[in-house]
C-alpha cells in the first residue's frame, strides 16, 4: 500500500481553506487588539473658591463643544472645587479633542447666566480666550497621539 493512498494529495481547495484559516485567526486576533490609550490630565488653576464641583467635558466633536450634551462618546468628569484642580480623563484613543470646564459652584450641574453672561467660571483647553461667548471648537482643540497629554486650564470669571 502507497503512503499517497492514505493521504489524498493538497488540492487547491485545502490550500484555499488553509489560508482561509489563517486570514480568519489574524482578523480575529486584529479585532481583539485595540489601540492603546492615552492619559490625558488637565489642571485647573485660578478657582475663586473651594464651593461646589468643576464640571469638565472632552470631546472629538466640534458640534457639541463646548457643552457636550448631545455627545454619546464625551468624556465628562465632575471632581470637587479646590484652589488647583486636576482631572485625569484616563486614556483616550488618538485624535483631536477640546476640554471645556465650569465651575458649578453652587452645585446644581449646570451653568448659571445673567443676561447671557455666565455668572460662575468657565475655562477651555489650550486656554483658549471666550470673546463675546465661547470659543469655537479649533481654538481649543489640541492633538491626543502617541505621548500623555498635559493641558493647563485657567479659570476665568465674569463676574
Amino acid at each position: 500500500m502507497q503512503l499517497r493512498s492514505l493521504f489524498p494529495p493538497v488540492g487547491p481547495a485545502l490550500r484555499h481553506r488553509s489560508r482561509a484559516v489563517v486570514l480568519l485567526v489574524a482578523a480575529a486576533a486584529s479585532l481583539g487588539a485595540t489601540a492603546p490609550g492615552v492619559d490625558v490630565t488637565a489642571t485647573v488653576t485660578g478657582l475663586r473658591s473651594r464651593d461646589g464641583q468643576v464640571l469638565a467635558c472632552l470631546t472629538t466633536n466640534p458640534r457639541q463643544f463646548p457643552d457636550c450634551r448631545g455627545d454619546p462618546l464625551a468624556h465628562k468628569r465632575a471632581v470637587p472645587a479646590r484652589l488647583a484642580a486636576t482631572i485625569d480623563f484616563g486614556e483616550v484613543a488618538a485624535g483631536d479633542y477640546a476640554i471645556s470646564l465650569l465651575h458649578d459652584e453652587n452645585g446644581n450641574g449646570k451653568a448659571d447666566m445673567a443676561v447671557m453672561i455666565p455668572r460662575e467660571g468657565f475655562g477651555f483647553s489650550r486656554d483658549a480666550p471666550a470673546r463675546f461667548g465661547p470659543p469655537r471648537f479649533a481654538s481649543a482643540v489640541f492633538p491626543v497621539k502617541d505621548e500623555p497629554v498635559r493641558q493647563a486650564i485657567r479659570m476665568r470669571y465674569i463676574f
